[in-house]
């Protein structure tokens, strides 16, 4: 039983670790970011765009990117080359690595997040919620991860199906492409558009004669979050899809249906459970970007912080009860569409429990 499992978990070290390689925003509250011991790449990066050293921002994270690259295809190869373990061995140590990562990674970190909320009491935590630059973050956040989740939702409909529908040449390399925002650093993602549409970018000077503003305004927030949301619907999509029979799509195609037409009613009402899975975790993923958003951002209070960001100034700014109340926010809404991805299969149990 856990062999046919081993394509997927090499998959899954292989995305973890290029994701490790990038992370930013979680290891910078608790490193020290003390230069040549715990200062990571992704904030050398930060730190060589506050220096005005695009050119040293750019090495750093093309180093990054390569890596990402490079874990990205060391995956493919060992998928290929598997070999099949121990079955007693690996149920156990399974069962002994999930359980610590649970407890340790998932169960105690919102647990504290909520304690010292609440270490002053539930009234301190509201209030603080309540503040105008804490109010403009929530609706920045929201408007932000609803644009976000609207673009990526058509994208993903639209890519999957070109995926699954169709076979020509250069489709691995496009499924490659459209799974590195998963592994690439958020600081280099948000590191790409501030290259594009920065006051040194390619083209913001231009930009800013015209009186458009990208970069240190909302449409950049919300390019960065577009980007490091985009492979979830189509990651979700693609599997299911590449299941289904096209038995009735070419049926309905015989009877004159059009594209939009089969795609509408044919085909999305059977993967309608991986859309909405796809299109939650997309939500999930926007609500909490911080590190490309932090780049092209400027973190100006009341104008261009998200809740992330917003939460960084509190912590900064030593007002722990506030930081932490709306980290307690954000982590339950987050929670929230994660719980709200289980509700369909919750309710096929039910449904076949009742029958």
């Amino acid at each position: 039983m856990i062999a046919p499992l081993l394509p997927a978990l090499v998959t899954g070290f292989g995305l973890a670790l290029a994701r490790g390689v990038g992370e930013y925003g979680s290891v910078i509250f608790i490193a020290g970011n003390q230069p040549f011991r715990s200062e990571i790449a992704p904030l050398l990066i930060v730190v060589r765009l506050q220096e005005f050293d695009y050119g040293g921002a750019t090495a750093i994270a093309l180093v990054l990117l390569l890596i990402s690259l490079l874990a990205l295809v060391l995956v493919s190869l060992v998928r290929r080359r598997l070999s099949v373990w121990g079955e007693q061995m690996m149920r156990y140590a399974l069962w002994i690595v999930t359980w610590a990562l649970i407890v340790l990674v998932l169960l105690m970190p919102p647990a504290v997040v909520v304690a010292e909320a609440l270490k002053t009491g539930l009234a301190p935590a509201l209030a603080s919620l309540s503040d105008p630059d804490a109010q403009a973050a929530i609706w920045l956040t929201l408007e932000v991860t609803v644009v976000s989740v609207l673009v990526n939702t058509v994208f993903g409909i639209l890519a999957a199906w070109v995926l699954t529908k169709y076979r020509f040449p250069g489709r691995s390399a496009l499924l490659v492409l459209v799974e590195l925002p998963l592994s690439i650093s958020p600081v280099v993602s948000g590191l790409v558009w501030l290259l594009l549409f920065g006051a040194q970018g390619w083209w913001g000077p231009a930009l800013e004669q015209a009186g458009i503003h990208i970069a240190f305004a909302v449409p950049g927030i919300m390019l960065a979050t577009i980007f490091v949301t985009l492979p979830y619907v189509v990651r979700t999509l693609v599997p299911l899809m590449e299941q289904q029979r096209r038995d009735a799509e070419e049926a309905a195609m015989l009877a004159g249906a059009g594209f939009w037409n089969i795609l509408w009613r044919v085909t999305l009402p059977g993967a309608r459970v991986a859309l909405f899975s796809g299109v939650l975790l997309t939500t999930a993923r926007a609500m909490g970007e911080f590190g490309a958003v932090s780049v092209v951002s400027g973190h100006i209070p009341g104008m261009t912080e998200t809740m992330p960001l917003h939460i960084e100034s509190l912590y900064n700014g030593y007002q722990t009860v506030a930081a932490f109340s709306m980290a307690t926010l954000l982590a339950g809404m987050a929670m929230m569409a994660v719980l709200l991805r289980s509700a369909p299969d919750w309710l096929a149990r039910r449904k076949e429990t009742q029958a």
